[in-house]
């Protein structure tokens, strides 16, 4: 059996827009079969680093939540706490960081709320006994919400290899205690060789977990959480995850967490993936890297594993952009997530949540 994967590119006319267009993709994906009337509906969305300004444009958030509003639903944009150091790590910051990055109510139409609450402590257990773990910890409003919307900006992920539905919604999802758990033994290493001993990456450590010695970093596995930001920190490449032990391990767990938050939401959940300006790099870092493909267009299905296969699979089919960081993969049909993240073997976030049940890798591509 397949699954029903939607697609539109971002071709548009005076007589048919692309927002006309991106209707459309909803209607025909079954928007109305997840969101009913008088739902609270949480559109899971990430709002963007300070700095980054590759994540969705608020302009078309709006539109989506025109068309939830047209269900009966009462929407509202959402996204947890982060784990890492930054401009989203409390309630505050981060919805003055939503503000600025342009999702005021006057555009998205919609209020904000962070489902973890003020410090990421605001989470509900819920209980999944699956191989990872027995419970897992998600914002408690995410779990609150009726139905489930998520908008996903496809691109590249440092510890995913690609972030999509999945990761929007499993790692996005979950409290600081649940990103910890996923992220936990994650403790990276620091070539010495690259090392230059500018202190960056301990000026920017959460944790405290990187100490400066002999004029070189290092890092402590007991204080770390795993958090990634210091790879990105690091200008010299000199930082890594010793995915070697913790690879397979990580993907596992964040699948897992996409299963507890869809725990009841079976029948109510949507996603939308955008695929464009698809960075390297997570919106979560303070900067965006030229994007490694082409802008090619927005899914919509009712199976996020479903959507994030075609998702991969649309971008690898195209050549690389050129002047992106790509320096091999870059030809059509070349594996480009695997072009900037060598060994991150992306594909078991895929083949383990189809393990879960949670979806289908087979899928059917319906252009509208």
């Amino acid at each position: 059996m397949t699954s029903k994967v939607y697609f539109m590119d971002f071709r548009a006319t005076y007589k048919d827009s692309g927002v006309a267009k991106l209707q459309r993709l909803m209607d025909t994906a079954g928007i109305d079969k997840c969101v009913g009337h008088r739902d609270l509906a949480a559109l899971k969305l990430h709002f963007g680093e300070l700095g980054n300004t590759a994540f969705i444009r608020p302009v078309f958030i709006g539109h989506i939540v025109d068309r939830v509003k047209q269900a009966g639903a009462t929407p509202f944009l959402t996204d947890a706490n982060t784990l890492y150091a930054g401009s989203r790590g409390d309630a505050p910051n981060h919805l003055m960081t939503a503000m600025a990055n342009g999702f005021a109510y006057s555009v998205a139409k919609a209020p904000l709320v962070i489902a973890d609450g003020l410090r990421g402590r605001t989470e509900t257990a819920v209980q999944i006994n699956k191989n990872r773990f027995k419970d897992v910890y998600i914002g408690t409003e995410i779990v609150n919400a009726d139905c489930l919307i998520s908008i996903a900006h496809f691109k590249g992920h440092e510890l995913s290899g690609f972030g999509g539905a999945i990761k929007n919604v499993g790692m996005g999802s979950a409290s600081r205690r649940g990103k910890m758990e996923q992220h936990s033994g994650l403790a990276p290493k620091v070539k010495q060789k690259k090392c230059i001993g500018c202190g960056e990456c301990a000026d920017h450590c959460a944790s405290e977990a990187i100490d400066m010695v002999d004029e070189k970093a290092q890092i402590n596995p007991e204080r770390c959480i795993g958090c990634g930001e210091c790879i990105l920190i690091c200008e010299n490449g000199a930082i890594q995850i010793q995915w070697s032990q913790s690879g397979e391990a990580f993907l596992e767990r964040m699948v897992e967490y996409t299963l507890g938050v869809l725990q009841n939401k079976t029948g109510k959940a949507f996603y939308i993936n955008f695929i464009n300006h698809v960075s390297p790099a997570c919106d979560c870092v303070p900067y965006n890297d030229a994007p490694i493909v082409r802008d090619i267009g927005i899914v919509a299905s009712t199976d996020p594993v479903a959507i994030d296969q075609a998702s991969v699979d649309l971008v690898n089919q195209e050549p690389a952009l050129p002047g992106s960081c790509l320096s091999t993969h870059t030809d059509a049909g070349a594996d480009k997530f695997r072009g900037v993240y060598p060994d991150v073997d992306w594909t078991r976030q895929l083949s383990y949540a189809e393990e879960l049940g949670l979806g289908r890798r087979q899928y059917e591509l319906i252009t509208i």
